[in-house]
Formats: structure tokens, sequence, C-alpha cells
């Protein structure tokens, strides 16, 4: 037992740290020094997913059904951040530019702004939600109790009364805290940068609880994994866990909560928010797809061990609930350090979900049912307000307060029925209701605000009706003859068998069976009244911006579809009564420099501006209530017959030049990637052509310096110098008639003079030019000629030129030892047949063709960066095409290398 005054002040402490951590981040974002712009903290937020469901209530389903029983929920948020990546980047795509605020503005937003829609779609998320608030309440009491004091099995049988409950007493508090997260100020954007930092934050210190009660468990009670399993193996209960074995209704089940957690990733309100509303930059999904399925597993790598020590080792009625084994471990261990890090550590998972799950709810309750309402009601007077940004936050306040409060009803009566787990699966199917009017709406530009609503509230009214209602019956509201019988005696409308589907029949435990038939009617009306529904001007406009966000610019398309006058002023007044003068006076200041226009002078907005305006307001007050005040200060005009064809034409241009566009971006970007590798080749040969013109230079002037200091030198001495200064300019010559000869190829000014010549000859005066550098490399060189004269029409100096390059090329190659060099000439029928071949180190067959191109050099871990400039044999394939001839190389590594050309014959 610890005592209360130690647990609360660790836990007021640590409440206060998170304080001062969103206090300092939302300081950061003031000065535009934001402290979230990172990967790694947004893949961490996302972990607010990890409740006091996976912190304590998966242990509790792993000693119920072993891996079965809660692997599942965490495979579908891995499935869904690496397959469904596209769309979740298109949702914060679709958000991000029209200034989404929740959940329930995305959808109304899709489908005409609607308030009827945001409003529906909010009354599903917090009665939806509500069971999984409850979760974090029975768990921070739970644990509380089990530190402080003995009377925690009595709280598993009887509820005290209201006053009397410290989870009354919870919900309160995490109410308070979450007002001042969430609700200190209003803004534009709806986004809460510190309580981000904040909640990753807290999901490290969840995290390490977990892996630090885990490595206890399993290296501080037990010898390690073999040793628990092996304990664990030996007792029949336990071991039956260890065994995937299910039946019809396992399977369903298993399978029902995949879907279910692979829809809740996105669409709990607390999830949207953090992946979507709070996302500061598309780019961080990237990494967010592989870290967050990371965190999931190290969360749960040690729920299994723990589950089977707990089974082992808890005796008695404690063992009766399973969920909280991880505390009861360590009270029996008397660890009571490690005992408050784990109590710090699910207070993390259970407050950061309330928090930011209640910031969502309450953003909705005021945005879509409130103040829709006080806006329709005279008697409220606010058309004459000037300033309405401190009723906005006072109702979500309100709003915040009683979402918690009805979360701890719930706990109070039905709550204790139920596991962690099996709550929970009631919350994700409420959600799941979502899917069918956000992915449909985001793909399918025919889906129709008729056909959203109808699903919505056909699904809504179905998981009530087979959830709640059989959760309300066991928790002791006389509905149990409802429930078992049917309305009026009908078997085929009871709620846990629904026209005839059941797991007697079907093999389909409870949520398999309302998962089934949820989605059966809401998907079902969705699209078949869609399909019979038409869509006004709005809803048409909307339905284009969000299935064609990565195709068009929102403000394009606004200035289309907003046909709008206004006065400057009007607008200017309508934002301050929300956002306040300072906010009203930057927004439209921003405005006004972005298009270069002043709004002093200005008198009517034009399409533009109102657009802007409505947007501003959609991040405080939500889409449809953004629309509808816009609405009333802005007379708009119904677009005519011509400008609409005048906008479908010029839209399908746009797609055929869009289209057209694309395959000229494909030739562009391998055009510039190969300019890149040009540039870069181009670059080396300069460097080699100055590094190679360097070296003759110097040490010619090197020797005429000696000879000119000293000219009383010996004779023998003299001609030696004299002699290198010789072979040096000729050296000179080379490079500079290479580079000369290769600008005249390239540029097409090559002068050629073309006429019949004995080739044979021309090879013979090529050896003689040659001899000295093959003498002076002690190579053999052999030259095998046919008797009688071969004959081609040739440029004889370029011919000559050819076969220089080619010998001097395989001097540079070959065996320094032995060097052999053979010629060869070949007439035949119509072409005749010249090679050079060396015994050198050989060409590798990727290098054969690319040894032709331009400024290419294959250097040799041995022998290094082989003389000259790299573009000889350029030179020589240019010069053998221009004779309508072709040159190849045949080569083995380390077998020498065979240049071969052939020419057209000319007959004698």
């Amino acid at each position: 037992m610890i005592e209360q005054k130690t647990i609360l002040l660790i836990s007021f402490g640590y409440i206060s740290l998170l304080f001062a951590i969103a206090f300092y981040g939302d300081k950061r974002a003031e000065i535009g020094k934001s402290i979230i712009s990172n990967p790694y903290i947004y893949a961490l937020s996302l972990a607010v997913y990890c409740t006091a469901w996976t912190y304590y209530g998966s242990i509790g389903a792993a000693s119920r059904s072993g891996v079965t029983g809660f692997l599942n929920i965490y495979i579908g948020p891995t499935l869904t951040m690496v397959l469904g990546f596209p769309v979740i980047r298109k949702i914060i795509r679709i958000s991000k530019t029209n200034k989404i605020t929740s959940i329930a503005d995305f959808i109304a937003s899709r489908y005409g702004k609607s308030s009827a829609v945001a409003g529906v779609v909010t009354i599903i998320a917090v009665l939806g939600i509500v069971p999984y608030i409850s979760i974090q309440i029975k768990a921070i009491s739970t644990t509380y109790q089990l530190l402080t004091n003995s009377s925690y099995m009595n709280s598993l049988t009887r509820m005290p009364p209201v006053l009397q409950d410290n989870a009354f007493y919870v919900a309160l508090l995490l109410a308070v805290f979450a007002v001042f997260f969430g609700t200190r100020h209003l803004d534009a954007t709806e986004r809460h940068e510190g309580l981000v930092a904040a909640i990753a934050f807290e999901s490290i210190v969840k995290l390490l609880a977990m892996l630090s009660v885990g490595l206890f468990v399993t290296y501080g009670i037990y010898n390690g994994f073999a040793d628990l399993f092996e304990k664990a193996s030996i007792v029949p209960e336990i071991k039956k866990l260890f065994v995937m074995e299910m039946n019809a209704a396992g399977f369903s089940g298993w399978y029902s909560g995949l879907f279910l957690s692979m829809l809740a990733i996105i669409f709990l309100p607390r999830q949207f928010q953090v992946i979507v509303v709070e996302n500061v930059d598309e780019k961080h999904l990237n990494k967010a797809i592989w870290l967050f399925p990371l965190y999931l597993l190290l969360i749960n790598i040690f729920v299994i061990p723990i589950a089977f020590a707990g089974l082992l080792t808890i005796a008695g009625d404690k063992a009766g609930d399973a969920d909280f084994f991880a505390l009861l471990l360590l009270l029996a261990e008397h660890q009571k350090g490690l005992a408050v890090f784990v109590f710090i550590g699910g207070l993390s998972a259970a407050t950061g979900m309330v928090i930011v799950e209640t910031i969502a709810l309450s953003t909705m309750v005021c945005n879509d049912l409130v103040m829709p309402v006080l806006f329709r009601m005279s008697a409220f007077n606010l058309s004459e307000r000037s300033d309405l940004s401190n009723l906005l936050l006072n109702i979500r306040r309100v709003g915040i307060f009683l979402v918690l409060i009805l979360g701890y009803f719930y706990f109070h009566f039905v709550v204790k029925y139920y596991s962690l787990v099996s709550i929970g699966l009631v919350s994700f199917a409420a959600v799941a209701q979502f899917a069918p009017a956000i992915i449909g709406g985001i793909f399918w530009k025919e889906a129709t605000r008729a056909g959203a609503l109808c699903g919505l509230i056909a699904g809504f009214l179905i998981w009530a009706y087979t959830l709640v209602l059989p959760s309300l019956a066991q928790a002791g509201v006389p509905l149990e003859n409802f429930v078992e019988e049917g309305p009026f005696g009908i078997g085929l409308l009871r709620p846990n068998q629904l026209f005839g589907l059941g797991a007697n029949i079907a093999g389909l435990n409870q949520y398999a069976h309302a998962v089934f038939w949820t989605m059966f009617f809401n998907i079902g009306l969705f699209f078949g009244v869609s399909l019979f529904t038409k869509q006004d001007e709005v809803e048409k406009k909307q339905a284009t911006l969000f299935v064609d966000v990565f195709k068009h610019s929102v403000e394009a398309e606004k200035s289309y579809f907003w046909r709008a006058t206004a006065l400057v002023v009007d607008l200017r007044s309508l934002l301050e009564r929300f956002l306040g003068q300072h906010r009203t006076q930057e927004a439209l200041e921003d405005y006004a420099r972005q298009n270069r226009i002043n709004l002093k002078q200005e008198l009517t907005a034009d399409a533009g501006l109102v657009s802007h305006v409505e947007k501003l307001l959609a991040g405080a007050i939500g889409s449809a209530s953004a629309h509808a005040m816009v609405t009333s200060v802005v007379q708009e005009e119904p677009l005519g017959f011509d400008e609409i064809m005048s906008i479908l034409d010029e839209t399908q241009q746009i797609i055929l030049y869009s289209r057209e566009l694309e395959t000229t971006t494909k030739d562009l970007e391998a055009a510039n990637e190969r300019l890149k590798e040009l540039d870069q080749l181009k670059n080396e040969f300069i460097s080699t052509v100055t590094h190679e013109v360097r070296t003759p230079l110097t040490s010619v002037r090197a020797l005429a310096e000696i000879l000119h200091s000293n000219p009383d030198l010996d004779t023998m001495r003299h001609q030696k110098f004299s002699k290198i200064i010789i072979t040096e300019s000729e050296r000179l010559s080379r490079l500079i008639n290479d580079v000369l000869n290769f600008q005249k190829i390239k540029s097409g000014k090559t002068q050629w003079e073309f006429s019949k010549t004995d080739i044979g000859e021309l090879i013979e005066d090529s050896v003689v030019s040659t001899s000295q550098i093959v003498k002076d490399n002690n190579i053999n060189l052999n030259l095998d000629l046919p008797k009688k004269s071969v004959h081609a029409s040739v440029d004889r100096d370029r011919f000559i030129q050819v076969m220089i390059n080619l010998i001097s090329n395989a001097v540079k190659f070959c065996d320094k030892t032995r060097g052999q060099i053979d010629i060869s000439l070949t007439d035949k029928p119509d072409e005749i047949c010249v090679i050079v071949r060396d015994n050198g180190i050989g060409i590798s067959p990727e290098n054969t063709q690319i040894i032709f191109e331009e400024f290419r050099q294959i250097t040799d871990s041995s022998r290094g960066r082989p003389l000259g400039t790299g573009v000889g044999l350029t030179i020589t394939r240019q010069i053998i095409e221009a004779h309508k001839g072709k040159v190849w190389v045949e080569s083995d590594l380390g077998r020498g290398a065979s240049f071969i050309f052939t020419l057209p014959t000319v007959q004698t």
C-alpha cells in the first residue's frame, strides 16, 4: 500500500510537467519556431491510440484468449498506416486546403457544408466515444485504489454513491486538465502545438513504463522468456493460450476486430485530430507509416509474458480482473517504486486519450451542434454581439465537462460488467460508421448529402440497437425481454440475432454481428440513395474539390464557383466577431500582402477574399457554420449555362494539357539527368586536359631553362634534354590536336577529303608514326597485312589518326613486362576489317560500350588513371561512322582487348 498523498503529489507533479511542456510548445509556436515540426514527434503523437485499453486491457485479453485476444487491434492500424497511405495523405491534403477542424467538419464540408450532416456526425461521435472514455476513468480509478487501499475488490462488485466515488472526481479532474490544455484561446487553424508536444512526451512515458514492468516480470520474477513460457506450459489452462485455436465465432470476432481497428486509427475523433488536424507537414507521414507500427510492436512485446506471469502468480479474488496484472504483480513483489511508475504510465495513456478526445468532441459540439442552433434563435441576439470568441471557448469548456460526466455515468452503471477490450470495441464500431461517407466521398464525385445522411443514421441506429441496448440490459436496465425475444416478440428483430443472423447460426460473435449489419445498411444506403438523388451546386463544387484535390488549385476553383459581392467592411466585421480584432487584422494583412492589394482602398471584396474569409471562419466555427455566416453577408449569383459550359471546356483542356505535360515531363527528367551526367563528365574532362597539358609544359620549360642557363653543357646531356623536349612537345601537340579534332567533329565543322587509298600503306605509316612510343615501352608489335593491295575511300589523315589512337591506346594497357600488339587487315567481299589487339588488362563487359562515350576513361586500380584526355576513342568512333563503318571492342578481363572496325571496300 502506498500513501494517498504520495500518489496524488506524484500525479499532480506529472500533470504539471505536461502543462509546462504544453506551455513551452505554444510559446515556441507563437514565435514561429515549432517544436512539433518533426516527424518523430508526429509519430509519437499518433500513439495516443494506445490508451488504457492498450496499457491494461491488452494484458487482460491475452490472459483470456492469448495472442488472438488482442493482437488484431494492433495489426489493423499497422495495415492502415502502410497500405492506406494514399488515403491518409489525401485526407490530410483536403483538410489543410479547406482548414478542416474535426472529422464532423470534414464530412460536412464534403457534402455541401451541410449543418445537418455535421450534427449527425457529432452526435454519433459523442455517444460512440462515451464508452471509450469510461475505460480511461475506470483505469485511473481502479489503479489508484490498487495502490492506496484495500477497498479495490469491493469496487468491482458494488458502486458507491456518486459523490463518494473517487472515479467521479477523476472525471472532474480530467475535465479540468482538458479545459486548460485545449481551450485557452481560439485558434483560427484549430491546432494545439503545445498539446501535441505533451502527448508525444506521454507516449514516451507509457512506453518506458510498459517496457519496465515487462522486463522486471520476465527477467526479475522469472529467468527470461524461456523460463516463463516453460512454467506456463505446465499449467493446462495457460497452455491452451499458446495455440491460436478459434471456432467460427472466434474467427469472425478476430476479423471484425481487425476491420474495426483499421478504421479506428483514422476515424476516432482523437486520431483524426492528431493525424490530420494537428499535422504540420504532410511529409511527416512518410516516417510515421513505419515509426508508429514500430511503437505498437514495442508497447505490446511484453503483453503475453505479463499475462502468463499474472495467471501463474496472482491467486484468489484478484485473479478475476486480469486487466490490472501489471500492477498486481509489482505490488505482490513489493516493487512500490516501479508500481508508481507503471501507474504514471497508465495515467499517461488514459489522460492523453481523454484530453485529445474531449477537445476534438467539444470542438464538434460547439461548431456543429450548439452554434448552428444559437444562430437560428433570435432570443440570443448573436448577430448584435461584436465578439463571440469567449462564447465559443465557454461552449467548448462546457462540452468537455458534459462529455466526461457522460463517460463517468457509463462507467458507473455499465462498465463493471465488461472488460476494457469489449467496451473499446463498442466505440470502434460507432466510429466505423464514418468510413463510407469519408472514403466514398473522397473518391466518388457522385456521392450525395442524402446518401451520406441515410448511411450514417442507419449505421448509427443499428449500432445502438445491436450493441448498446444489450449492454444496458446486462447492466440492469429492464430490457431483458426486449433483447431475448425481440420487440413485440418478433424473433427476427432480436438485437443479438438480427434477421436470424447470430452466433448460434452464422458463427458471429456480438461485435462481428453488429459490424456486419451496420456496414450492410450504411454502405447500402450510402450508395443506393446517392445513385437516386441529385447534388446541389455547393455539393458539386465540394465533391470536385475533394476528389480532385491533387489536380486543381482550390483557389482557382473558388474563383469559378464563388460569384459573389460583399463589402470588405462587412467581412472584416464578421471575422472580428469570432477571431477578435488582432487576429483579424493579421489575417487580412497577410492576404493583402500575398495578393498585392490594398484592402483600405477596396470597398467590394472579390471572390478570392470571400473564400479566404470563409476558410478563416471554418478554422474557428467549422465549415458548415462558416458557410452560413459568410452567405449572410454575401450576395452570391448563380452560374449561367454558358459560364458552366465554359468552365467544363476549360477543365477538359486543362486535363488534356496536364496529360501532355506528364509525358513531356518524363522526357525532360530523363534529359535533365543525362545533362547532369554530361556536365559532370565535362568537368572531369577539363580537369584531365588541364593536367595532361601542364605535365609536358612543365617538363619542357624546366629542361629549356637548364639548357639556357648552362651553355657549356656537355654534348651527351644536351642531346638527352633536347630529345625529351621534342618528345614532350609532340605529346603536347597530340593533346591539342585531340581537343581540336573533338571540337570540330562535335560542331560539324570538319572538312572531309575522301579518296581511294591503299589501306595497308596507311596502316604501315601509322605504325612508323608510333614506333617510338612502342619501342620506349618495350612492346613487340606484329603486323599482318594481305599481299595484294586493299583499297577503300577514306580521308587519309583521319584514318591515320584512328590508327594512331588505337595503337596509343593499346600501348597504355599492354602487359608491362612482355607487351604484345597485333595488327591485322582482312579483305572481305564488301568491306575491310582492321583489328588492333593487345595483351593488356582487358575490359569488363559493362564497360565495352561506355568507353566510346565522351570523356569516359576506364580506371584500373593497379595502374591508376590512364594518360590522355578521354576523347580519343570518341573521336575514333565518330571518324569511322563518318566513313560509314562500324567500330567495337571485344574483350575479357585479364586477357587483353581487340578493337575492331570495318569500312566499305572500293573495287580496283
